[in-house]
């Protein structure tokens, strides 16, 4: 195999050009073994073989950097950098990353994770490279979604003025930005790409630049080449800009690909190369259907179905249901998400209410503000999305919902730790910065009926209030205990006495377990499902201080902000009363989480009921 000659970067260049094609072919055949095993990210990696294949071949790594944005379709980069054992553990605990990472290469030289950060990062990079007089060729790559982040507009805005060499590669897997409009373009696009055309292009800007007018002719120029361009040439939007546009190009032929990306690295200015490439390539299930595969559960490699079926229904399910159910009633109700309506489970409030629905593209700070503006125009927007991409937008949560204390309901999926993407995607800070805000509230369920009856009532609630659930299966326990959702009140679970675990959300469920291991060694425990964080409920805390010599508050967030150290504060301040009971913290630490599966994870980091046992026994004998 041609493959496993690929032992350390730049190793491709060994491999003759007419091998690119069965090398490509083998890669993807990798790809779709391992991921079928371990899951990741399948149809974005299969995409972008050949484009990753020819920025390898063009580029000399790792003094050259390529930045990817997101970073989920850096697999090939991956094993062309010579990690290919590294796919046994592919985002598994202490494994590696599916994310470009710079403690695991010194060829991946920017972390990423999130969306339409790949021009600043690059931008940065090349003029780092500038001031210290350095010589080396950066890339971003960045694909059309991510294109639709007003982040990756700022940085090209920055990018035109610069008279030196940085390079945007545009992954166009859908050709949403623009097409190729026929031979004309196709020829004119060869003749900007030749090396005379470059030649005779610099020389005359140089020589023009040099005389007193220069720059009034170089201009005029300009705008007299331009109104021809816009009837033929794709891209003049970056023309426009003041960056240079090449392609379109067959991003799955990598000879053209050379060529463009040669003739790029003579560019001394911002240079955008636009190609076009299929999602999911090579293997027909992904191509067909490529949000399925867009993160993959282990799947079948012959029918390309998971291999785990679902059993239950999810939080995410129950979120949807509800959300068609109040559609029917509530005629202001409106729903927007953020390029994630299969993720969060709007697709089927889409499909029945498509005049209420509004996908605004990877552009979280966009949706919240559109959606302020929509509850100022007096309907009940709920945006749904998940919990790390909530914080890209915390100022105009602040700014533009919270400050005109609007009816805006956050539905916040993945909260908590959702695993094997790792740090970039772990729900762990929403309680944190969102109870920082005035004005806003927050409840969290215990389970899915739960859920349901929280999202009633924030619809609604005439105020910002947002509602955090986990990732996976819902909780389907406790039915019985169904009380009314009450503004900024928690519920008794079980009432008895000493210990009395204060949980928040998820953490309902693993308070049960520890309650019974407790019980069964002869300690008495309570339980408290806190429901809100925002406001915490005061008097069910004071009724619990009378009785108990130990408060153990449980929360899927870090400990700086979260609802621990609301619990404490408020304890503290009544400090010196007849009753000052014992406070414990049940947190994820002040850090970032790696990827992992969620259970190991949740135990690393001291979460898990074994875990809060051991604590709790150790805090209440110290005491007692």
């Amino acid at each position: 195999m041609i493959l496993e000659s690929i032992e350390r970067e730049n190793d491709i260049k060994k491999v003759a050009p007419e091998q690119y094609n069965q090398l490509a072919q083998e890669i993807r055949e990798f790809l779709i073994q391992k991921i079928s095993v371990n899951g990741g990210h399948l149809g974005s990696n299969l995409g972008a073989v050949e484009l990753t294949m020819a920025l390898h071949l063009s580029l000399n790594l790792p003094e050259d950097k390529i930045v990817w944005d997101v970073g989920h379709q850096s697999y090939t980069h991956k094993l062309l950098t010579g990690r290919r054992a590294g796919f046994e553990n592919l985002r598994k605990y202490g494994g590696m990353s599916g994310f470009p990472k710079r403690n695991e290469s010194e060829c991946d030289c920017f972390d990423t994770g999130h969306s339409s950060t790949s021009i600043s990062a690059g931008l940065g990079l090349v003029k780092a490279r500038d001031i210290m007089h350095q010589n080396h060729t950066i890339v971003s790559v960045i694909g059309d979604g991510s294109l639709t982040g007003g982040m990756a507009y700022e940085a090209l805005n920055n990018a035109a003025r610069m008279k030196t060499n940085f390079i945007i590669v545009l992954n166009d897997n859908n050709m949403s930005i623009s097409e190729n409009v026929g031979g004309v373009s196709k020829y004119l696009n060869n003749i900007r790409t030749a090396d005379k055309y470059l030649d005779m292009k610099e020389g005359i800007y140089n020589s023009l630049m040099d005389t007193k007018l220069g720059e009034p002719i170089v201009e005029s120029i300009r705008r007299a080449k331009s109104s021809v361009k816009h009837l033929v040439i794709p891209g003049m939007f970056f023309e426009d800009m003041g960056i240079t546009y090449l392609g379109p190009v067959d991003g799955h032929n990598i000879n053209a690909m050379l060529k463009v990306f040669r003739e790029a690295k003579r560019c001394k200015s911002a240079v955008l190369v636009h190609v076009l490439t299929n999602k999911g390539k090579g293997f027909l299930p992904a191509e067909r259907h490529p949000a399925r595969f867009h993160g993959a559960e282990p799947f079948d490699i012959e029918t390309g179905l998971p291999l785990k079926q679902k059993t239950k229904s999810n939080y995410t399910d129950v979120f949807s249901t509800v959300m068609c159910k109040m559609g029917e009633r509530e005629e202001k109700l409106v729903a927007i998400t953020a390029a994630m309506a299969d993720g969060t489970g709007l697709k089927r409030f889409r499909n029945m209410y498509p005049e209420r629905f509004f996908d605004v593209g990877i552009a979280e700070e966009h949706a919240v503000t559109f959606a302020a503006g929509l509850a100022a125009g007096g309907l009940k927007p709920v945006v749904a999305v998940y919990s790390s991409f909530l914080q890209r937008a915390y100022d105009q949560i602040l700014h533009d919902v919270c400050i005109q204390n609007l009816p805006v309901v956050f539905a916040i999926d993945r909260a908590g730790l959702v695993g094997s993407d790792g740090e970039t995607h772990q729900g762990i800070f929403d309680l944190s910065y969102l109870s920082s805000i005035p004005n806003m509230n927050i409840m969290a369920p215990k389970n899915k009926w739960e859920l349901s009856d929280m999202l009633k009532f924030a619809i609604d609630f005439e105020g910002p209030i947002a509602i955090r659930y986990p990732r996976g299966e819902a909780f389907d326990e406790l039915k019985e205990f169904r009380a009314p959702i009450i503004y900024g009140k928690g519920e008794w679970i079980y009432k008895e006495k000493d210990i009395v675990l204060v949980a928040v959300g998820s953490m309902l469920k693993t308070a049960l377990a520890v309650r019974e291991a407790l019980v069964l060694d002869g300690y008495f425990c309570s339980i408290i499902n806190a429901r809100f964080v925002k406001p915490i409920d005061t008097d069910i805390l004071d009724e619990a201080c009378r009785e108990h010599s130990l408060v153990v508050t449980m929360e899927e967030n870090v400990a700086s902000g979260g609802f621990g150290e609301k619990v404490r504060s408020y304890l503290d301040s009544k400090k010196g009363s007849k009753v000052t009971p014992d406070i414990l913290n049940i947190t994820i630490p002040d850090e970032y989480v790696e990827h992992g599966n969620v259970d190991i994870l949740r135990e690393e980091v001291g979460i898990d009921a074994a875990s809060i046992i051991r604590k709790i026994k150790k805090r209440f004998e110290r005491e007692a």
